[in-house]
């Protein structure tokens, strides 16, 4: 066999992605069940905190302030480390704060813990994703990102409700050492691909050329669109169960099974979405946003009608996880010479994202448009969203005017829009 040949056959045989991405996607999945296990626990954690229900919801908040504050001022704290380094080192941390809350019998030190679970699992989820990118040539970034943000929709629809099974058979402490000893497993597999991939870091980011990064109009333009299409799906699923329960008549039984429907759409829509956003990540936003206006109107209109329910549920997960690569994309691509505190207020947006929706949704709940009103708000939210992709698409068009050419999209391929 000639020696071009043998070229042309290991790039054939060679992965799309390299091991360590999927491994990556596998971490965020442990560490993001924390956030999604407690509301199954909460009245087993009231009772033996000796705290009222509303007291013990708190904790539920804690992580999400930890993740959304946390992620930008740990970027600049870390931003000359290796990144292999900061990533194990915020899995030690999440890992020391678990065991920390759950030794805790008092209710302080368990809140102190799940702030600092957030902050940790905030760190690596930004540094996750930027390593990501690192590791893949251009044409695959979005797809690397799919494959990393896939964990969360994985800890959401099966890491969430599997830690309750196992709080339910063991205590509610049983589920958080659980997703600490897998914390900890994915962290010595994110140490042993990290070093067979071979070397990550090249020359260490500079303060300066990152904060140059984030005065730019557009990636805040981008952060709005990673706020509104997040809350946009996370507003209709936040009172899921509820809606198909009381609304649409679906035995409680059977609600898990449902919820999975949206996992399995979300997987779907990442899929999809991780393979088309690298040459079209406008006609992937357009097509998604527009697809989750169509379904929460439809849940709205439908939602006392059982069969439509369901499957609008599926295709909720299929249209708000469409979008997410081409999302966190544009972050990337904007901010290709310095992304790595763009990336970390990324996480930020996105947590606040999830934040917004259930204190949205509870607001028109509240003003007696009942349970079906939440598909009204996530399709004015997702309005929002496409006001704020089509505004990116213009600016992408439009030349930047800057001096400083290193810190626009000077990297950025060709794609469609």
């Amino acid at each position: 066999m000639s020696a071009r040949a043998g070229q042309a056959e290991r790039a054939r045989k060679k992965p799309d992605l390299p091991i360590v991405v999927y491994v990556l996607g596998l971490s965020l999945f442990a560490m993001g069940s924390s956030e999604f296990l407690i509301s199954g626990v909460l009245p087993k954690v009231a009772d033996d905190l000796r705290v009222s229900l509303p007291s013990a919801g708190v904790l539920i908040s804690a992580f999400a302030v930890g993740v959304l504050v946390g992620a930008p001022p740990l970027a600049v704290l870390t931003l000359r480390w290796p990144r292999r380094a900061t990533l194990l080192a915020s899995q030690a941390l999440f890992v020391a704060s678990i065991a920390l809350g759950m030794l805790a019998r008092d209710y302080w030190l368990v809140l102190v813990s799940r702030v600092i679970s957030g902050l940790a699992y905030a760190g690596f989820w930004a540094v996750a994703m930027t390593t990501a990118v690192s590791l893949v040539p251009p044409d695959r970034t979005a797809r690397a990102l799919s494959v990393v943000v896939s964990g969360l929709s994985l800890a959401m629809v099966v890491g969430g409700p599997a830690g309750t099974v196992i709080s339910d058979l063991g205590g509610w402490r049983a589920g958080f050492w659980a997703v600490a000893v897998a914390t900890a497993a994915t962290a010595v597999a994110v140490r042993l691909t990290l070093r067979q991939s071979g070397p990550l870091d090249g020359p260490p980011p500079e303060l300066r050329a990152e904060l140059r990064v984030m005065k730019q109009p557009r990636l805040w333009v981008a952060y709005t669109t990673t706020i509104a299409t997040t809350a946009a799906y996370m507003v209709s699923f936040g009172y899921l169960g509820a809606l198909l329960s009381e609304t649409s008549g679906l035995p409680v039984a059977w609600i898990p099974a449902a919820l999975s429907l949206f996992g399995i759409g979300a997987f779907v829509g990442l899929t999809i979405g991780g393979r088309l956003a690298d040459r079209s990540p406008f006609r992937v936003l357009t097509a998604g946003i527009l697809g989750m206006i169509s379904v929460s109107v439809a849940l709205a209109l439908l939602a006392d009608h059982l069969v439509a329910a369901i499957v609008l549920t599926f295709l909720l997960g299929v249209t708000g996880f469409l979008v997410n690569p081409a999302v966190i994309g544009r972050v990337y691509t904007i901010a290709a010479s310095a992304p790595t505190l763009a990336g970390a207020t990324n996480v930020s947006a996105f947590q606040l994202g999830i934040f917004l929706a259930p204190l949205l949704g509870g607001l028109a709940i509240g003003a007696n448009f009942g349970l079906a009103s939440v598909g009204w708000v996530g399709a004015a939210l997702a309005v929002v969203s496409l006001a704020a992709a089509l505004t990116d698409a213009r600016l992408h068009r439009t030349p930047a005017q800057t001096d400083e050419p290193q810190a626009v999209e000077a990297k950025e391929q060709p794609i469609e829009t």
